[in-house]
């Protein structure tokens, strides 16, 4: 009798592993179904379903599968070195993923905050940088990006470009920063004018414009604090 080598083709697409979790999304796949999508294939006598259900059975479930080794799994019939070294690689990752602690935001409370925080990359760039700080309810900072690298023009410096992210970022509020070469970071009229418009969109929109910081070398100028925002 010829035996047949079985694979998820050969699974009525309905039942396949990889097509329900890209329907209905991971967390709604089974144990045995996230098994056979890392297995891939079966063997000669069984399905992969039927395969990956005999693994969880061998270790009764994922807790004991969670501390499997190589030569314990490599011992079931049908897995070999390849599955063994992706079913290990997997477990390896869940749990470092597990491991992660929440990485603590940065909290602005002042302009001291916002410029400390920018201070020792910006001071010394040859060119001007226009960066914003996106914040979150909690004046955490969730975000950071750099807008655009030359001279502050309000031309350039639109407000659908910075609000655009802040929406998407959903980001309560928003600080924008830029940095003068010359190490001066007295405000000149363009940024000014740039500071207004942008303040001026955020009320509109209802993301408010906390600050403008001008870096300098080592000190900075609040534009809030001289009455702009």
């Amino acid at each position: 009798m010829t035996s047949i080598h079985v694979t998820m083709k050969d699974i009525p697409k309905q039942d396949r592993p990889r097509e329900r979790l890209i329907e209905l999304g991971a967390s709604h796949v089974s144990n045995q179904e996230l098994l056979a999508i890392l297995l891939g294939t079966g063997t000669r006598e069984e399905s992969v379903q039927d395969l990956a259900q005999r693994v969880l059975m061998h270790f009764e479930g994922i807790n004991l599968l969670r501390e499997s080794t190589f030569e314990e799994l490599t011992a079931i019939k049908g897995i070999g070195m390849v599955k063994a070294v992706l079913i290990l690689a997997s477990i390896e990752l869940g749990k470092r993923m597990n491991q992660l602690k929440p990485q603590e935001r940065y909290v602005i409370r002042s302009p001291e905050d916002g410029a400390n925080f920018v201070m020792e990359e910006m001071r010394l760039l040859n060119q001007e940088h226009f960066v914003c700080l996106f914040l979150n309810t909690k004046n955490q900072i969730i975000h950071r990006q750099t807008v655009f690298i030359g001279s502050l023009n309000a031309s350039i410096v639109h407000p659908r470009e910075v609000y655009r992210e802040a929406v998407k970022r959903s980001a309560a509020s928003i600080i924008c920063v830029h940095n003068h070469p010359s190490g001066d970071p007295s405000p000149s009229q363009e940024d000014i004018q740039v500071t207004k418009r942008l303040a001026e969109c955020g009320k509109m929109i209802g993301i408010e414009l906390l600050d403008h910081l001008v870096i300098g070398d080592q000190k900075f100028v609040s534009l809030k604090e001289k009455g702009y925002v």
